[in-house]
């Protein structure tokens, strides 16, 4: 294949577009990092950021008040970053209304994008439990409902797909985890008119590309991924190994980071949504949408290494 060297009108173009952008005040700089992060959720076209907050585990903290403050702090600095998406569902303990204090704590901030679940084997019991979900969020309505796991998801879809419908949530969706149940999930999004599916995708947990990813694409739906560092495991394993020099071609300068932007590469993700309970990580994740995203050859290159390691 030739080389095609630019044109002086390509030169001249480039070299104005970096003027400007040098004279671009910090806001302006900040704008253009946010559009580069964001992603269109397929069934609609609403754009979101692509980095979310998950809360598993991390904002399962109880009635202590000291650690729900240190989760609603997160919160607010997922929220400056130009966060939206938090996902969480009735089986994370505490987790709900730890969000809503934060929620209550930081005055409703907007922007929200409020994910959740819907968690038991009784079809009847999924209108209240979900009730509850809204009233420890305290919000007026979810976004996105999904239905944990797949349990009883045939009950459930039904009554998601009414309420939205009627207007009471505005995306339906369903999860797995851990590459769990991915023919039956791979099944549900053949038959069901889905807006989002939420599954387990990595650089080591790769599973999804096969079948998945691609019929999310196929089917316009939106893909969240959850467990991106398996639960620290990952991330844990990978810092005892320096960071490749290459990784600032990418914008890459933590493995959380490098990580992340492997997963956002994928032409069918459209959230990430790592789970954190530190300010400073929230930042970093958040970042992580920003800046240059990895092409194949790249995204062969970053898995390739991974797999050395």
């Amino acid at each position: 294949m030739s080389l095609r060297h630019p044109s002086r009108r390509a030169i001249l173009a480039a070299g104005a577009a970096l003027a400007i952008s040098s004279a671009l005040s910090p806001r302006a700089l900040r704008a253009q990092s946010t559009e580069s992060a964001m992603r269109r959720i397929p069934s609609s076209g609403e754009a979101i950021p692509a980095v979310g907050l998950g809360t598993w585990i991390t904002f399962n903290v109880g009635d202590d008040p000291v650690l729900r403050d240190e989760c609603a702090a997160v919160m607010a600095a997922f929220f400056e970053a130009d966060g939206r998406a938090i996902d969480s569902s009735p089986m994370y303990g505490s987790s709900q209304p730890v969000i809503g204090h934060g929620l209550a704590k930081l005055g409703a901030p907007s922007g929200l994008f409020s994910a959740e679940k819907v968690w038991t084997s009784s079809g009847p019991d999924g209108p209240a439990q979900i009730e509850q979900s809204r009233r420890f969020w305290g919000v007026p309505r979810f976004d996105l409902l999904q239905v944990h796991n797949l349990l009883a998801w045939k009950e459930h879809l039904k009554t998601l797909f009414e309420m939205k419908a009627a207007g009471k949530v505005r995306y339906v969706g369903i999860t797995t985890s851990d590459g769990r149940r991915h023919d039956l999930l791979e099944e549900i999004m053949r038959r069901e008119p889905l807006d989002f599916v939420q599954l387990t995708y990595n650089i080591v947990d790769r599973e999804a590309e096969d079948r998945i990813l691609p019929l999310a694409r196929d089917r316009g739906m939106a893909v969240i991924v959850n467990r991106p560092f398996q639960q620290g495991a990952l991330t844990r394993r990978l810092e005892r190994e320096p960071l490749p020099d290459w990784s600032a071609e990418i914008g890459a300068s933590s493995w959380a980071q490098f990580i992340l932007k492997f997963i956002l590469s994928h032409p069918s993700v459209t959230v990430a949504i790592p789970a954190t309970s530190r300010v400073d990580h929230v930042r970093e994740n958040v970042a992580a949408a920003a800046g240059p995203i990895p092409d194949q050859a790249m995204r062969r290159r970053m898995a390739n290494h991974v797999e050395q390691l």
